[in-house]
C-alpha cells in the first residue's frame, strides 16, 4: 500500500492509508452473513516520528491486528502503535509473520510480545487508565507467512510454513474484534481523520461514520475547530474498493469514505446533522520534540535552476500546505521573515519534508536540528529516546562507547545466541541527532537501531556533537582536480571537481576539529 517515491525508496510507511476487503469465506458464512463483510483495512506508520498518522489511523478502527517478525521480535515502533491502541482500548490480535525465516524463533517472540503487552498494560494502569488485564493474557496468536499466502493458529515450528491457507486469520478477526457500534436514534457523526486531494473534484476529506447516514448531495452541519457549525454541500461520496475510490450513493455507520465539495475542512473536524449538531472531539497528537529553521536559499547561486521555487511566499505557502495534512507538525515564525522554525516529532519526519520540498523543486537553507525543551516544575527538561539496537557481538564495544558519548544509559542487554544482541538505552533526543550515520559507519552497515519516545527528564549537560572540521572555500570559482588532490590528505571532500562554489561555502570535512580553508 506504500505507494509514494520516498516511501519506496526508504522501505517505511510514512501516511497512513485505507482500503477495504469484502470476505466471503466460510467464517463469515458461519456467522450467517451470506453476502459477506466488508473489512476496513488501515496501515499506519510504526515510527514514532510519525505519531500524528497513528494518531488518525486509530481513531477510525475497531480492533488492531499486530504484525511481529518472526526472527526481529517487538521494536521499539510495536511499542509505540500498540502502547496508542491500548490507550484506546482497542482489541489485539497477534500476527508471527515470516515464521519460515531459516533465523526464526517463534517461541521467543511470543514470549516477548505477552511481555510487552503485560508491561504497557502495566504502565497505562499506574498513569490511572483501566485496562483488562485478562483480555491481555487471551491475545490470539496466528502465525503466518505473507508471502507464501499461509497461516495457522498452530506453532508450526521455526523455519516451517504453516499449512492452511489465509482462512484462519479471517477467522479470527471476525470473532474478535467487534463490528461497528452505533445508535440508531443519534443524527449523523462523522470524523475527518486526514485529507487528499483530486485533479478533478479538489480537496478529498477522509472520514469514518459513526452514527447516522451520509448521502451524496445532501447539505450537513461541518462543526470547526472553533465550536461554529457550517453549512456545506457533499457533491461526491467515494467509497474504498481495494486500492480504489469509487462512487456511491450513500454511506452507513462503521463505513471510511472520502467526500468532495468542502473546500476548507480540516482533520479533527466533524461532519453532523444541521438539526441535530453533535461534534466529535478533536484529534490530540504528541507534542514535537525536534526543530530546525527552514528559509529560503540565500546562497550566491540561488534561483540558478530554472523553474525552482526561491521566493519566501513560494516556501510559506509549501509549509501551510503541509500543516493542513500532518497534524503533528508546527511552524513558527523566527525573527527572519524569510525563515520559519518548523517543529515535529523526530528527525526523521523533518528530513522527509526537506527532501519532498527539494524534489517539488524548492530551494531551501536548513538549521541545525535542536530539541524542543520546557520548563518542569521550574526545571529546565529536555526529551528523551528510548532506543533499541540490534548489532553483532564483535561491534559491542564500540556502539556503548559511542552511546556514552551521547548521555546514553543502558537499560538492558540480551544475547540471543545468534550472533546478535539487543541493547537498550535511555538517551536524550539531541544526542541522536547525526547519531546513524556514525552507528552505521560503526557496524559497517549491520546495525539496526530504532526509538520511541520516553517522556521528559532534566537536562543531561553538554554532549560533544561533532569531531571532525570543515573545509571552506576561500573563493568564488571552480573547484579545480589540481587544488583537491592536494588537499584530500586533509580531508574528504562533498563537491565533485569542477563544481562551481562560492565564498564560504562548506566543500568538505577535515578529520580533526578545526576548519581550514
Amino acid at each position: 500500500m506504500d505507494s509514494g517515491d520516498l516511501e519506496r525508496e526508504k522501505g517505511i510507511t510514512i501516511l497512513a492509508k485505507n482500503t477495504a476487503v469484502h470476505y466471503t469465506g466460510p467464517a463469515a458464512q458461519a456467522l450467517g452473513l451470506e453476502d459477506g463483510v466488508i473489512i476496513n483495512v488501515i496501515d499506519t506508520p510504526g515510527h514514532a516520528d510519525f505519531g500524528g498518522e497513528v494518531e488518525r489511523g486509530l481513531s477510525m478502527v475497531d480492533g488492531v491486528v499486530l504484525m511481529v517478525d518472526a526472527s526481529e521480535g517487538p521494536l521499539p515502533q510495536t511499542r509505540f502503535v500498540l502502547r496508542k491502541a491500548l490507550q484506546a482500548h482497542l482489541p489485539v490480535i497477534v500476527v508471527v509473520n515470516k515464521v519460515d525465516r531459516p533465523d526464526s524463533r517463534i517461541e521467543e517472540v511470543v514470549s516477548e510480545t505477552t511481555d510487552l503487552l503485560l508491561s504497557l498494560g502495566e504502565d497505562l494502569m499506574n498513569e490511572g487508565i483501566d485496562i483488562d488485564v485478562d483480555s491481555l493474557m487471551d491475545v490470539p496468536v496466528v502465525y503466518a507467512s505473507a508471502k507464501a499466502g499461509k497461516c495457522s493458529l498452530e506453532n508450526p515450528g521455526d523455519g516451517q510454513l504453516p499449512t492452511e491457507n489465509l482462512e484462519p486469520l479471517f477467522e479470527t478477526i471476525l470473532n474478535r474484534i467487534p463490528g461497528p457500534t452505533y445508535d440508531e436514534d443519534m443524527p449523523l457523526q462523522a470524523h475527518v481523520t486526514n485529507l487528499d486531494a483530486s485533479p478533478f473534484l479538489g480537496r478529498l476529506a477522509l472520514l469514518r461514520i459513526h452514527n447516522g447516514t451520509l448521502k451524496k448531495g445532501a447539505d450537513v452541519g461541518l462543526a470547526r475547530h472553533d465550536g461554529t457549525i457550517q453549512r456545506v454541500h457533499i457533491s461526491e461520496l467515494l467509497a474504498t474498493e481495494g486500492l480504489e475510490r469509487v462512487s456511491t450513493e450513500s454511506a452507513a455507520p462503521g463505513d471510511i469514505v472520502a467526500v468532495a465539495g468542502i473546500e476548507d475542512i480540516m482533520i479533527g473536524e466533524s461532519l453532523v446533522d444541521l438539526e441535530d449538531p453533535r461534534p466529535l472531539p478533536l484529534i490530540t497528537v504528541d507534542d514535537p520534540a525536534i526543530s530546525m529553521t527552514i528559509g529560503i536559499n540565500t546562497s550566491p547561486m540561488a534561483g540558478r535552476v530554472k523553474g525552482a521555487k526561491v521566493t519566501a511566499r513560494q516556501v510559506k505557502d509549501r509549509l501551510d500546505r503541509e500543516l493542513i495534512g500532518n497534524v503533528s507538525l508546527k511552524v513558527l515564525p523566527t525573527e527572519r521573515p524569510d525563515a520559519w522554525e518548523v517543529q515535529g516529532r523526530g528527525e526523521l519526519a523533518l528530513a522527509i519534508l526537506v527532501e519532498q520540498m527539494r524534489r517539488e523543486g524548492f530551494e531551501l537553507t536548513v538549521g541545525k536540528p535542536q530539541v524542543v525543551t520546557k520548563e518542569i516544575d521550574g526545571v529546565l527538561s529536555e526529551p528523551m529516546e528510548r532506543m533499541t539496537i540490534d548489532i553483532p557481538e564483535e561491534y559491542l564495544g564500540a556502539v556503548t562507547q559511542l552511546m556514552a558519548a551521547r548521555k546514553g544509559r543502558m537499560e538492558t542487554m540480551a544475547n540471543h545466541g545468534s550472533g546478535w544482541i539487543r541493547l537498550e538505552f535511555v538517551v536524550p533526543a539531541r544526542g541522536l541527532i547525526g547519531f546513524r550515520t556514525r552507528f552505521l559507519t560503526e557496524t559497517r552497515g549491520t546495525g539496526i537501531a530504532s526509538s520511541i519516545s520516553e517522556g521528559y527528564a532534566p537536562w543531561q549537560g553538554s554532549i560533544e556533537q561533532r569531531l571532525t572540521g570543515s573545509l571552506v572555500a576561500d573563493r568564488a570559482g571552480q573547484a579545480t582536480p589540481y587544488a583537491m588532490t592536494n588537499l584530500q590528505e586533509r580531508g574528504s571532500f562533498i563537491v565533485e571537481p569542477s563544481s562551481e562554489v562560492y565564498e564560504g561555502q562548506v566543500v568538505g570535512e577535515t578529520r580533526v576539529a578545526r576548519t581550514w580553508t
